[in-house]
């Protein structure tokens, strides 16, 4: 099997169990009453399967991202390109009109 395919499978695994984690801790903590809803009606248990799936493709979605992220080569900084030039301020000279001025102009 490829690298990358392993790579995914893995971190959606990952991922999906997090979800599962996630869930259950909804549930077991009753927020927003969802412990109620799971355990006590007679379709909670699909209310439990659809959480898990949403939350998990939202798990597995981040964890295979920042596992590609983590891939990445470490560089020493920028390579090429014209070296920045240290900014140094230049005053700038700006009139200023008196507020008298300004209200005969609006009128």
């Amino acid at each position: 099997m490829p690298k990358l395919i392993r790579l995914y499978i893995v971190n959606v695994a990952i991922g999906f169990a997090l979800a599962l984690g996630f869930v259950a801790a909804l549930v077991w903590f009753n927020v927003a009453n969802i412990g109620h809803l799971v355990l006590e009606t007679e379709m909670g248990w699909l209310a439990f399967l659809m959480l898990v799936v949403s939350n998990g493709i939202v798990f597995a979605g981040a964890q295979f991202a920042i596992a590609v992220m983590q891939m990445a080569e470490t560089g020493d900084g920028p390579r090429g390109g014209t070296p920045m030039r240290s900014m140094v301020p230049v005053p700038v000279k700006v009139e200023a009109k008196s507020a008298r001025t300004m209200l005969m102009r609006k009128r």
